[in-house]
Order: structure tokens, then C-alpha cells, then sequence
């Protein structure tokens, strides 16, 4: 995560090298470190550096970084001469690299030639198959052409090898959620549940995802971590106090009063509407008629 004080000094950086008072390279270093992009800006001070024969040399090991970080940065403003330039001479100084594959294969996708780029990447694999940004390259591409079919397939074969992954399994279940694939999508909460247990957002997606499917166990058991996220967040996420509620509603519509667990659990409805009232008071009064007279229509006002 980008510091702000970090951010404020690029800022900075970036206004003192606009404006003629050196720095370039720090920078570029710079922006590199945040992940920032700023692709105009890295592709012009990134090529002064490079056309220039002494500022380069005093790069030593660094200037084949900066001919990488400019590559991209080519791409990224559709300069493909530029980026294949760059590639070229990282070519002719680590013939063979993987590496290097990765970034002629990049070019190709940002060119729009995606067989070529799966060609080039699937040769990559045939010499490094367990190389994760490969992968993750090849489901960068499906979803690019819209095929989410695709970054399932992927996604999943990625999964079998690297299944600590918190971020591919994320991603797939936001796949699934896109295409109505609820069941599939809560197995990938669950198992980023299973290994990340105390981060909220995980047990709010799982919760909605539940919910969205519906049926009484379900709604049981997405109440259940919509409560968790609430006992997560120090109750200050809005969205389940009110998937609280909803869950509720629905529980008691279908159970009709019947159920005991729900009996027993009543307090923690109560108490998810009243949070709800203190939070509206404190952040958006105004809005607090409309709350009032939705959690009577849910019958769960005090």
C-alpha cells in the first residue's frame, strides 16, 4: 500500500524533473518501488536516460531494469517500437531469459495478437511450468478477450499447483459471482476463509454469496457470517448490520416463527438495527427517517 508521504515525495519528484531540476532517475526508481503508473512520464525520463550514453553507463546493473521499466511503460502508451526496442536489446543481454519471454509475450497481448502471445507463453511453460506470473498472464488474456469460461479453466489449473494463492482465489470467485456461479464462488470464500479467518471482507462476500442462493440453511449460516464481520469490523460495517436484518426477514418468513435457533437469536437483530440507528444518527441524519421506516416495514425497529 502506497504511504502518503511516499506518494507526496513522487509528486514532488515528479514536478521538480517536469520542470528541468533533476532528479530523473530517482523517480523512476520511484515509481517503480509504489507501482505507480505513470506511463507518459516513465516513458519520457526513462528514454532521456537511456539516449543518453553517460547518464546510462552510471546505471551499471540498473540500466537493464530501466530499459524493462520502459518497455512497459511503451506499451502502456501503445509506443510498440519503443517496447520492442527495449526488448531487443534485453534480448541480445540475456538471450534465453524467461524473463524476457514474459515481456515479448506482454508486447504481442498489448498488441492485440493473442494467439501469438498464448504461443510464446505456452513455450514458456514448456521450459518453467511452475512459473505463476505465466499463468496468471494466460488468465490476464482471457478475461481481456471476455472469456471467462477461459479464466476459469485457468484459474483453477492455476490453483491446483499454487493453492495459497489468497489473491487467485479472490479472483475466482468474483468470476464465478459474474456468472451467477454461486455455489462455485462460495467453496472459494470458504477455503480464503479457511486460510485467512480474521479478514472481514472475505466472510462479507461469503455471507452475500449464501444469501443470494438462499434456502434456510443458507440463510442461517449467511446471517451467521454477517454477524462474524460485524464481531470483525468492531460493528462499523454497515453492510452486514443490514445483511443481519435482511437475513432475519427471510429466515422468519420462511420458519414462520417456528424455529428456536432463531428464537434465541433474536437479540442479535435487535441489536444490528440499533447500530444501524446510532451509525445514521452519527453519519448521515437526514437519512435517518428512511432507515426508520424500512426497519418498521422489517418489523425490527425499537
Amino acid at each position: 500500500m502506497v504511504g502518503a508521504s511516499e506518494a507526496a515525495r513522487m509528486e514532488r519528484l515528479e514536478s521538480q524533473v517536469e520542470n528541468g531540476g533533476g532528479g530523473a532517475w530517482e523517480y523512476l526508481c520511484l515509481v517503480r518501488k509504489l507501482k505507480a503508473r505513470r506511463s507518459n512520464k516513465v516513458l519520457k525520463h526513462g528514454l532521456s536516460i537511456l539516449n543518453d550514453h553517460r547518464a546510462r553507463s552510471k546505471l551499471g546493473a540498473e540500466e537493464w531494469t530501466l530499459y524493462e521499466q520502459v518497455a512497459f511503460a511503451a506499451m502502456d502508451c501503445q509506443q510498440y517500437d519503443v517496447a520492442k526496442d527495449c526488448i531487443a536489446v534485453l534480448s541480445k543481454q540475456f538471450p534465453g531469459s524467461i524473463r524476457i519471454g514474459r515481456v515479448e509475450g506482454m508486447l504481442l497481448e498489448s498488441k492485440g495478437a493473442w494467439a501469438e502471445a498464448e504461443k510464446v507463453y505456452a513455450h514458456l511453460l514448456d521450459d518453467s511450468p511452475l512459473d505463476q506470473i505465466i499463468h496468471k498472464r494466460k488468465v490476464a488474456m482471457a478475461k481481456a478477450q471476455g472469456d471467462l469460461s477461459a479464466a476459469v479453466k485457468f484459474l483453477n489449473k492455476y490453483l491446483e499447483i499454487f493453492m495459497a494463492d489468497h489473491d487467485a482465489w479472490r479472483e475466482l470467485a468474483e468470476i464465478y459471482v459474474s456468472l451467477q456461479m454461486y455455489k462455485q464462488a462460495s467453496f472459494c470464500y470458504e477455503e480464503l476463509i479457511l486460510s485467512q479467518p480474521t479478514v472481514p471482507p472475505y466472510h462479507l462476500a461469503y455471507a452475500e454469496v449464501l444469501y443470494t442462493i438462499g434456502g434456510l440453511e443458507n440463510l442461517q449460516t449467511a446471517k451467521k457470517y454477517y454477524a462474524s464481520t460485524v464481531a470483525l469490523t468492531g460493528g462499523k460495517n454497515t453492510r452486514a448490520l443490514y445483511g443481519v436484518c435482511s437475513c432475519s426477514v427471510a429466515i422468519r418468513q420462511l420458519t414462520k416463527g417456528r424455529n428456536k435457533e432463531e428464537k434465541e437469536m433474536s437479540d442479535l437483530q435487535t441489536l444490528a438495527a440499533e447500530a444501524l440507528q446510532r451509525d445514521y444518527k452519527q453519519r448521515a441524519p437526514n437519512k435517518l427517517p428512511l432507515l426508520m421506516s424500512m426497519l418498521k416495514n422489517m418489523k425490527l425497529n425499537s
